[in-house]
């Protein structure tokens, strides 16, 4: 599908070369396809870099690519009122693009009021939002996490009052108004899963407005022969971790399920963390991921940070690949690569991660939360192998890259 001359701008609150979260890499992948594509596409990322000179913008790899540099004075509003003087002139880049279509995957550090903006200097232009996580609903980091710990199924004024003591119902209250004053100037959202839109639709939002895309996977992160014989080759059976290293994504959970497991068969398993930014952890956490770490021994191996671009050979290594995150997720992008790979999937039962991999088809399921029932998986796992044969062979292609702009097309064009 063409846009048929129609300009596109999509903007991001970073750029992958600075931050490497999913929405930014979802972000510049959706660009580059459709540059590739012959579109009329620009791509904006903010960025908190000083520019010379004191610039709202600069040039990041050609006059395509900008970097937009603002700052987000309210996060618990998000927005940039302090800072209103740059959007006089983000009002004068609008009318020198001028786009058909502008996408925004985040406003989150852009500040909310951008919405509105782009709205009033191009009230002809199809304003599009992706939600990737529910920061809207949740202040708490956007995880729909309870401060204690626990799952929460749907915010309301005073329960988060009962998170934040500190802050008054009437202060959430105000809170979503103020937030769906400017979501009112978007024309269509879209979510990475069916598990996200219904939690927006629960808290106000217009499920006819919000339409279920998957982000696009890049093609050529596929499967090697090395992945799919590997466990016959091996003695150890290899799980594996990707990610970011913090009290949401679980490794806590991983660990103890590992110091759990009878020692005949952990002599038989090779844990391996991929992830960066345990350093920057609350001092408790960084105490207690590293006396676990202590406990299993060799049977966990801490690989550190890794690039995008090698995800690929790393999955193409495991036989496993684990997702055990004790919040909600949307739509980890490590579930698609892992499927892309071949390399079947052991997920929490919760949110993204429970829809995204079929238990028993692609994957296995445990109780999020419950190292004890990891443990049981992985044992089942080791003892009997040919589960993951099974599995494998279910796994379906993910959604392309070049799929991804044809969905999101239709809804520009809608």
């Amino acid at each position: 599908m063409s846009m048929s001359g129609k300009r596109t701008l999509i903007i991001s609150h970073g750029h992958p070369d600075f931050n490497k979260g999913g929405a930014e890499v979802a972000a510049y992948n959706l660009y580059n396809a459709m540059k590739k594509q012959g579109e009329d596409v620009f791509f904006l990322a903010r960025t908190a870099q000083t520019p010379h000179g004191g610039a709202a913008f600069s040039s990041r790899k050609d006059e395509r690519e900008i970097l937009f540099h603002t700052t987000m004075d309210d996060s618990f509003l998000f927005s940039n009122l302090k800072t209103r003087h740059l959007w006089q002139e983000f009002r004068d880049l609008l009318l020198l693009i001028k786009p058909d279509v502008v996408h925004l995957h985040h406003y989150f550090l852009l500040g909310i009021e951008i919405l509105t903006e782009i709205r009033n200097t191009l009230p002809d232009a199809r304003v599009i939002l992706t939600l990737h996580e529910y920061l809207a609903i949740c202040h708490n980091k956007g995880l729909m996490l309870k401060t204690n710990g626990k799952l929460c199924y749907g915010a309301s004024a005073r329960d988060c009052h009962n998170c934040f003591s500190s802050l008054q119902p009437g202060d959430f209250f105000l809170r979503e108004k103020y937030i769906k004053t400017h979501f009112a100037a978007v024309d269509h959202f879209i979510s990475p899963s069916h598990f996200l839109k219904q939690r927006y639709a629960d808290w106000g939002l217009d499920e006819n407005k919000i339409s279920v895309i998957e982000n696009g996977h890049p093609q050529g992160h596929t499967a090697s022969s090395q992945n799919v014989q590997k466990l016959h080759d091996s003695v150890k059976h290899t799980f594996a971790f990707f990610g970011q290293v913090n009290p949401y994504k679980g490794i806590d959970i991983l660990l103890k399920a590992v110091a759990l497991l009878p020692k005949p068969i952990r002599k038989k398993v090779r844990v391996e963390i991929h992830g960066a930014n345990l350093d920057q952890q609350e001092g408790s956490y960084q105490q207690t991921v590293k006396a676990l770490l202590e406990k299993v021994g060799k049977a966990v191996v801490f690989q550190g940070a890794y690039e995008q671009h090698e995800m690929p050979e790393l999955l193409n290594a495991v036989d496993w690949a684990i997702v055990p995150s004790v919040w909600w997720e949307n739509s980890p992008m490590v579930i698609q690569e892992a499927l892309a790979c071949k390399v079947p999937l052991i997920v929490s039962n919760i949110g993204g991660m429970s829809e995204k991999v079929q238990d028993g088809v692609d994957g296995i399921h445990f109780r999020h939360g419950n190292p004890a029932d990891l443990a049981n998986v992985i044992e089942r796992c080791v003892l009997s192998p040919e589960i993951r044969d099974e599995l494998q062979q279910n796994i379906k292609p993910v959604l392309s890259l070049n799929e991804c702009v044809t969905a999101h097309q239709k809804i520009y064009l809608s």
